[in-house]
């Protein structure tokens, strides 16, 4: 925990980012009947009827320290899918970064080992040494900050909407996080290991 917490103590530095990832599961549901748009006098109407047409997982990327997020809608949320995701922003957005810090959950998937099941031993290798992981405690996943911006998006773009297909999933959450780098600034995190040594003090080990 006191590596998480020191994590959001430190400065930007563009050299060595701070990004935290989270993943949510979603269920895409088709309409069965057309909606009925909305007017003046009444709302968009929407038949309770629908068609279940698969899952999807969204992928959740956040960089407090500058307020910056990204949103990946996927098939799966294997492994595999982890390590492409990660390796996407290591060679695009971070790609001229030293190394890059990553806050995740404990997952079996989130693991270096990933890499190499996705990508040639070289190629996962040079990924591999870029990337430092520090995990949150297993009963304090909140203080990775990516989950609380899975919690915004979720309120504020996906609700009680229906999305039929991963594209148009995809399109809308995009739409979302652009949006909100545009019109939100970095995260400033108040909560100390000083605090946290008096507010979590059932997660600390005994000695």
């Amino acid at each position: 925990m006191e590596n998480v917490l020191d994590t959001y103590a430190q400065p930007y530095d563009e050299r060595v980012p701070v990004l935290n990832m989270d993943e949510q599961p979603i269920q895409l549901l088709k309409e069965t009947r057309q909606p009925i748009p909305a007017t003046k006098s009444h709302p968009r109407r929407v038949d309770y009827e629908y068609e279940r047409a698969g899952t999807a997982s969204i992928f959740m990327f956040a960089e407090p320290l500058s307020g910056w997020r990204d949103v990946q809608v996927r098939e799966h949320r294997t492994r595999v899918d982890w390590a492409v995701e990660m390796a996407r922003l290591l060679r695009t957005r971070y790609r001229a970064a030293q190394r890059v810090i990553l806050v995740c959950d404990n997952l079996n998937t989130h693991t270096m080992g990933a890499f190499y099941e996705a990508f040639p031993a070289d190629e996962a290798r040079e990924l591999v040494r870029r990337l430092e992981i520090r995990y949150t405690p297993k009963h304090g996943s909140w203080l990775n900050v990516a989950e609380n911006e899975l919690s915004s998006m979720t309120r504020q773009c996906i609700g009680d909407r229906r999305f039929g297909s991963i594209e148009e999933l995809s399109q809308e959450t995009t739409a979302w996080a652009l949006h909100s780098n545009e019109n939100q600034r970095g995260v400033d995190w108040q909560f100390c290991i000083k605090d946290a040594r008096v507010k979590l003090k059932s997660l600390y080990p005994k000695i």
